[in-house]
């Protein structure tokens, strides 16, 4: 009898599993759609594919933005190719550079996939700065019922509107400001990997410089022996 009824409870509920994202038809509330964004250096093996899924709601405003900040290898090149896809597998955007951005407007609500694609470097990694995210231009207020929107005060609606354009404000300002860390961190490695060049040449050059002024010296004694011997 226990048999039959967990029999009769698996054909009674609901298939499949339930989707994680809310709905926005789900309560009362309108669905807030803040900003997701993230920032994160990442080495990328050669001849390797790395990719991420972000999720985002529709009509959202995705960025994506990278810079190659090291590269080793025989070529030493440091483009990688860049491509983002929608849910549905179809590409919106390439990128084949030292640093680039990808933006585009997200048509529907699912995970949006983001690679980056190292296979023409065969012999030698990448170390990659990404900035990825959507961002919501506020929220719908056609949800709300009439009568909740006559009781919004004007005063209380005004300071709504200009927090909202702060945050958006504040939100680009993190975006420029992110930039300004990739570039830094491209050129600190840039300077890094050229005062070590720098040094490991010099030290070169003086190693020659003192194995030459041996040799001279070796020759010119070994000169000078053979004379002395004729004499």
């Amino acid at each position: 009898s226990r048999m039959l009824l967990l029999v009769l409870l698996a054909l009674l509920g609901p298939a499949g599993c339930p989707r994680t994202e809310p709905l926005s038809g789900s309560s009362q509330e309108p669905l807030f759609r803040g900003a997701d964004r993230y920032d994160f250096a990442i080495v990328i093996p050669a001849g390797a594919v790395e990719c991420f899924w972000q999720f985002a709601h529709q009509s959202g405003n995705f960025f994506f933005s990278y810079e190659v900040q090291r590269a080793t290898g025989i070529a030493n090149s440091r483009n990688i190719l860049a491509t983002a896809s929608d849910p549905n597998g179809f590409q919106l955007g390439v990128s084949q550079h030292v640093r680039g951005q990808i933006n585009f407007l997200t048509k529907e609500t699912g995970f949006y996939q983001l690679c980056l694609d190292n296979q023409q470097n065969h012999f030698g990694f990448m170390q990659v700065y990404l900035n990825f995210g959507v961002y919501y231009e506020g929220f719908n207020m056609e949800n709300k019922q009439p009568e909740e929107r006559k009781e919004l005060n004007n005063t209380l609606e005004a300071i709504g509107v200009s927090i909202r354009k702060l945050q958006l404000q504040i939100f680009h300002m993190w975006r420029f400001y992110n930039f300004a860390r990739m570039r830094k961190g491209a050129d600190s490695f840039l300077l890094e990997s050229n005062y070590n060049y720098v040094n490991w040449w010099s030290m070169a050059q003086s190693c020659v410089i003192v194995l030459s002024g041996i040799l001279q010296l070796y020759f010119l004694k070994r000169l000078f022996n053979v004379q002395t011997s004729s004499r």
